[in-house]
């Protein structure tokens, strides 16, 4: 069965990284749309867009390409945004799917959720490059696409750009909390995912939020959408299914 997917890049990305995986789900029959959300797209001012602003990004995307009936996949910091939409457009959702995502609480914001030295970098990357941060290649290198050769993580590093830190640290504002939606919901885990320590793991930590949930795992790093963009796309279509 055709279905229609929306797939959202996580911060330092954008919408066109996700091209090799929405390649695969459209071989399959489906519909797929990588948008770039607001504070990612060139020439955005990366000290003055937060949050609500990127939500606003998709919602506006949404509409202007009259989308319903959408499966929502959110990867890794789009977890703020798909749950924020899931609060201001939940009429045009099918479906919620979690890559390796957060997943807040009402009141929550990003760093909410990292270790406390991740966000004492972030904090002094911003500081020191008008309210913009960039992962260092070492951190991307080691944790976050820990599954690739030498080449692969320079090669992709080299495709990211410096993402607004505003959008890390303003709250999420959910009328209702994500466990008591009606929508149907989803979390893939990649079981190498290290970008966050083990000891604060994505599932079952921050998964368990969505309350009644379909779990889909593989093997896999937080980059799976360079390593294995295949392999991505079949987790997105498992969880994605009614």
């Amino acid at each position: 069965m055709a279905d229609t997917y929306v797939l959202v890049h996580g911060a330092w990305h954008s919408g066109e990284l996700l091209e090799p995986t929405a390649k695969h789900l459209r071989s399959r029959g489906h519909t797929v749309h990588c948008p770039t959300l607001a504070g990612n797209r060139p020439g955005d001012d990366r000290a003055a867009i937060g949050l609500a602003d990127a939500a606003r990004s998709l919602l506006d995307f949404l509409e202007s390409e009259r989308l319903e009936n959408v499966r929502l996949m959110g990867h890794s910091y789009a977890g703020m945004v798909i749950s924020q939409m899931a609060d201001w457009a939940p009429q045009r959702l099918r479906r919620l799917i979690y890559v390796n995502a957060f997943v807040p609480l009402n009141g929550q914001c990003l760093n909410d959720m990292v270790p406390p030295h991740y966000k004492a970098l972030f904090e002094s990357i911003a500081a020191a490059n008008g309210n913009a941060v960039m992962l260092p290649f070492p951190i991307w290198r080691e944790v976050f696409i820990n599954d690739a050769d030498f080449a692969l993580a320079e090669s992709s590093y080299a495709r990211l750009n410096p993402h607004p830190y505003r959008t890390f640290i303003e709250p999420v504002t959910l009328r209702t909390e994500l466990a008591a939606l009606q929508i149907g919901k989803s979390y893939v885990n990649f079981q190498q995912d290290v970008s966050l320590p083990h000891s604060m793991p994505w599932h079952p930590r921050l998964s368990e939020r969505l309350g009644l949930f379909r779990l889909a795992e593989a093997p896999g790093s937080h980059e799976v959408l360079f390593t294995h963009a295949e392999l991505l796309a079949k987790k997105i279509e498992e969880a994605g299914r009614d």
